[in-house]
């Protein structure tokens, strides 16, 4: 009911809830209206006609799938997305002739990563990995390296070693699956498991063939299951040990983890990470470890891992050897398919035994260079200042090596720039006290209202750990001789207005700046952030080269959502103008005059 007065016009997967059993009794009731409907579907056709489903088929066969223009295309998004976060005493750009041996290092540096998880899922035929696009760069002028450093999550699955009784004279636990989520009655089946690993992860299941793939498997009735893993687990030597558990899928899962009869884990009705470590120590002795875990089949398989390292077995200290003796090192860590994706969140913190390796390795190494794949921001408290560079790559798609390689020894100059803020921790988002429900709720408040984001951080005075809009350059820039005119014959709520200024490389590289250009309303009627980035635009540039850039604003450029009259509105004064390189780099100020209140449809 609330999600179809709420606006939600399509469910996927689905439609569960949104269906005729559902819908129909509730317009029969008049809890929703027929015009709410009606409008639902005009939205759905809509887009259907804008994009042109209803004209074509929407396969076209002469499109060739391997698509060497494509590929070309994949490898220019992936130069000019990568942003540059950190580059102390100049440590980059790499210099080739130099480098005589590159140890490139970390769970992901092979195989490739160029997506995430869940629909962002699109095998390419071959995807440059990071470990590959640096040793064809290279070629054989250098040595390239190569180590994991960390062992996968199947292996320590595999690696743990449980026993089914306290004596540990049989190895395995006891596996109770039981047909309903209470774990209630007799269970269905038991058996006795080596390792806590059922299923594969949704990813490798639906695309490792390659092949077309039959979503209506996903359709199939859903079906509660729950199962009970109980086993005793001893510890090679006593002290701090993460428990890892890696759940995934589409198969609405949640699980608690016991330890000594001790709940350390609720994951039951909220799974909010793909995996989740848990610190404990742990003595020299046996230690009951119970897990339970529910499923709804139906879209997707259940997929559950258990595993528990030594804090210090993390890394592989072959790879901090390797490290030791480069030249350089390529820090590859970050997330995956199996650890980010649609249908779960992650950790803040990167994956198990990350932070570890990178604080090895750069110990060994100090000449170290730390590549994150990644979504979105990560804690990086642990090290950021130990390490001389720090390059966001994103999920950088199938040529994501070839573009690394090319912008870590300076082939490409690195032009990207954040579009979200890096908080130094998760406590200081805005969100971050509301991102989850309270416990026993189902809802979640929005108490940020329009402050997220930068516009959180300035309303606060947190400073972020790297802004919005943030990026670096191996060469500088500059701004000059802001000019801020109506647009001649605009007037009312079709004003326009150019803002006009100079950029200016002033290093001796060619580089590409982003201007952004962001707007300050300081006398609103209502609570507006300090600024609100407006336009922008991306300029290349020769060395000592000058130009002259202009980016366009309107009236909704200086407006805000008027909740009581439901339109957006402009209200008469000065609004200021502000231009720079990220929104807590802003370097040029000017003045807007609006004359009279605009409100726009």
């Amino acid at each position: 009911l609330d999600a179809a007065n709420g606006g939600t016009d399509l469910e996927m997967p689905g439609p569960e809830h949104f269906n005729r059993d559902s819908l129909l009794p509730l317009i029969r009731e008049g809890r929703v209206t027929q015009a709410t409907i009606d409008d639902k579907v005009r939205r759905l056709l809509r887009n259907s006609v804008r994009f042109g489903w209803m004209d074509r088929p929407q396969l076209d066969a002469s499109i060739p799938r391997f698509n060497l223009r494509g590929r070309a295309v994949a490898l220019e998004g992936a130069r000019e997305s990568m942003v540059l976060l950190k580059n102390e005493r100049n440590v980059l750009p790499l210099n080739k002739k130099r480098v005589r041996t590159l140890a490139v290092i970390g769970p992901n540096a092979f195989p490739a990563v160029p997506l995430g998880g869940g629909s962002a899922t699109v095998p390419p035929f071959h995807a440059v990995s990071f470990v590959e696009g640096l040793g064809n760069y290279l070629g054989t002028a250098a040595s390239v390296v190569y180590a994991r450093g960390l062992p996968s999550w199947s292996w320590v699955a595999a690696g743990t070693s449980f026993t089914t009784d306290k004596a540990g004279l049989h190895r395995g636990l006891s596996a109770e699956v039981f047909n309903n989520h209470e774990l209630s009655g007799a269970p269905a089946s038991t058996r006795v498991d080596q390792h806590v690993s059922v299923g594969v992860p949704l990813d490798s299941a639906m695309f490792a063939s390659g092949e077309p793939i039959d979503f209506s498997v996903f359709g199939a009735p859903p079906k509660l299951v729950a199962t009970r893993w109980t086993g005793y687990y001893t510890p090679r030597t006593p002290g701090r040990h993460d428990v890892v558990v890696q759940e995934g899928g589409f198969s609405d899962g949640g699980y608690r983890l016991y330890v000594d009869d001790k709940l350390v884990r609720d994951s039951w009705q909220l799974a909010k990470a793909a995996i989740e470590p848990t610190s404990l120590v742990l003595d020299a002795g046996p230690h009951k470890v119970v897990l339970e875990h529910r499923s709804v089949t139906g879209f997707g398989s259940p997929f559950i891992r258990m595993g528990i390292v030594p804090e210090s077995g993390w890394v592989d200290q072959s790879a901090v050897a390797l490290a030791a003796k480069a030249d350089a090192v390529i820090l590859a860590v970050g997330f995956d398919p199996q650890s980010e994706g649609e249908g779960w969140d992650r950790t803040f913190a990167l994956p198990p035994g990350q932070d570890q390796l990178i604080r090895a390795v750069v110990a060994a190494n100090p000449n170290s260079i730390v590549v994150v794949t990644s979504g979105g921001s990560v804690d990086m408290s642990q090290w950021v200042d130990r390490v001389p560079a720090v390059v966001e790559a994103w999920y950088p798609g199938q040529e994501g090596g070839t573009a690394l390689a090319e912008i870590l020894f300076g082939d490409v100059n690195p032009s990207g720039h954040l579009p979200a803020t890096f908080e130094r921790r998760w406590e200081d988002n805005p969100s971050s006290a509301n991102y989850y429900p309270a416990a026993g709720s189902n809802r979640v408040e929005y108490s940020e209202g329009v402050f997220v984001g930068y516009r959180g951080f300035e309303k606060s005075g947190t400073h972020p750990l790297f802004p919005f809009g943030y990026g670096l350059s191996y060469t500088t820039f500059a701004y000059r001789n802001l000019a801020i005119s109506q647009v001649a014959g605009t007037s009312g709520r079709d004003t326009h207005w150019s803002v006009s200024f100079d950029v200016s490389n002033t290093g001796d590289r060619a580089g590409a700046a982003v201007a952004q250009v962001y707007v300050a309303d300081p006398g609103a009627s209502v609570p507006r952030p300090a600024k609100e980035l407006k336009g922008f635009v991306k300029v290349m540039l020769k060395p000592r080269e000058t130009r002259r850039v202009t980016v366009p604003l309107d009236v909704r450029s200086l407006s805000f959502y008027d909740v009581s009259g439901k339109q957006w509105r402009a209200e008469a004064g000065d609004f200021k103008i502000l231009v720079g390189a990220s929104s807590a780099d802003t370097r040029l100020t000017g003045t807007l005059h609006l004359a009279n209140t605009v409100t726009v449809k």
